[in-house]
């Protein structure tokens, strides 16, 4: 990739514990660990887009603009290749868009909402509509730089993986929803045929007889090598599983001991209701997981204060906007989002990373060997681009 600017108008935006019993984890000789800046892209185009996804070879970008509905993709000398949007009246519309689009190998997109999963070419045409594993109700997403579903490959096949959305006839405020939850959809993109995984564990937090929100429990997950690594959300716990097709069957965890990390309590069922959907941006959570050569990285966000959550709330619920908006706010600015760093062979902890200076802490995506990271625009100055930084994690 040639060290090009990749210009955008922009108006925005330890423990151990296995399968057989538990022990303390051994550490090893301290390392040290930097993402250091490889290149940069920019992109030329009016709009507000968010980086969604980047394909394993690092030769393409997705990106989502919200205000017109578009996905946008470009190569690495951020050239549009392709810019389209299906809006709900279109026969190929995938409707209420539940992930960000994700790219497929050098020529395919695909775009997951309510009506099911459609499979375009760069250029909008649709060339395969796979239907959800059962009808959809109601759901919710939240949108982050780079945080969607994932092309991943098992046993020499590429697959897609995404959030489970089943509702499997049950809601958040039944304990038939807690006992029937799986994370994540395997979805074979030739058969269409899916296979959900990843339920909560015994001694998971969500069965302890509360309800939750979606956003308390939303997944983060990869696949490397035939194994399958999962965290749900504001359980501060990755589960590592030997994966296959037909079954993931649980071989570690490892509890992340994250400082100032506000695990969410739950409420009492009796304040959900079916067809409803709750989402909270500010609660502490297990963002997102890459495994990238030869190393597991773990996306956290510690969450906003739950006092200070109750106190903007009360203030917007008495329509005092502003001033709960500025609490929130405030609340948010001080939490600080960082990245774990563990040895994919021996699961053992090698440190925690810092986002680098002047970036979205909300999200970044990874190729086979690069990571990117989506630029913050300098709130002194009126810009009129988006960049994002093409960067390596480096051991020293």
């Amino acid at each position: 990739m040639r060290k090009n600017l990749l210009i955008l108008f922009l108006i925005s935006s330890y423990w151990l514990i296995s399968c057989e019993g538990k022990e303390r984890a051994a550490e090893e000789t301290p390392i040290e660990l930097s993402i250091d800046l490889v290149d940069s892209l920019d992109l030329e185009i009016l709009g507000n887009p968010l980086m969604a996804s980047v394909n394993k070879e690092g030769s393409l970008v997705s990106f989502f603009d919200f205000p017109s509905s578009e996905t946008i993709i470009t190569n690495s000398n951020g050239e549009i290749l392709g810019q389209f949007s299906k809006k709900e009246d279109t026969p190929d519309a995938y409707g209420f868009k539940l992930e960000l689009p994700v790219l497929w190998g050098n020529d395919r997109v695909i775009l997951i909402g309510m009506k099911g999963i459609f499979i375009y070419d760069l250029s909008g045409t649709l060339i395969k509509k796979i239907d959800h594993a059962e009808a959809m109700g109601s759901a919710g997403s939240m949108s982050m730089p780079g945080l969607t579903a994932k092309i991943i490959t098992l046993e020499g096949k590429e697959y897609l993986m995404t959030k489970s959305f089943r509702s499997r006839d049950t809601y958040p405020g039944e304990q038939k929803f807690y006992d029937t939850y799986k994370a994540v959809e395997l979805v074979d993109l030739g058969t269409g045929e899916m296979q959900d995984f990843g339920p909560f564990e015994p001694e998971s937090k969500f069965l302890d007889g509360m309800g939750y929100d979606q956003s308390d429990y939303a997944p983060a997950y990869d696949v490397q090598s035939d194994k399958l690594y999962l965290s749900h959300g504001s359980d501060p716990t990755l589960y590592i599983y030997d994966f296959s097709t037909k079954e993931a069957k649980l071989d570690t965890a490892i509890y992340l001991d994250i400082p100032d990390f506000y695990v969410v309590e739950g409420k009492p069922r009796t304040e959900f209701s079916p067809g409803s959907v709750s989402i909270n941006g500010g609660t502490a959570a297990i963002r997102n997981i890459l495994v990238q050569d030869g190393k597991i990285l773990v996306h956290y966000y510690p969450g906003i204060d739950p006092r200070i959550i109750e106190e903007a709330r009360a203030l917007w619920s008495s329509g005092q906007e502003e001033e709960g908006e500025a609490i929130y706010s405030k609340g948010s600015s001080n939490t600080k989002p960082g990245i774990m760093v563990f040895d994919e062979k021996t699961f053992s902890f090698l440190g925690t990373l810092d986002f680098p200076t002047g970036v979205n802490q909300a999200g970044f995506m990874a190729s086979n060997e690069s990571l990117y990271f989506q630029r913050t625009p300098d709130p002194e100055v009126e810009e009129d681009f988006l960049r994002i930084y093409k960067m390596k994690l480096t051991e020293k």
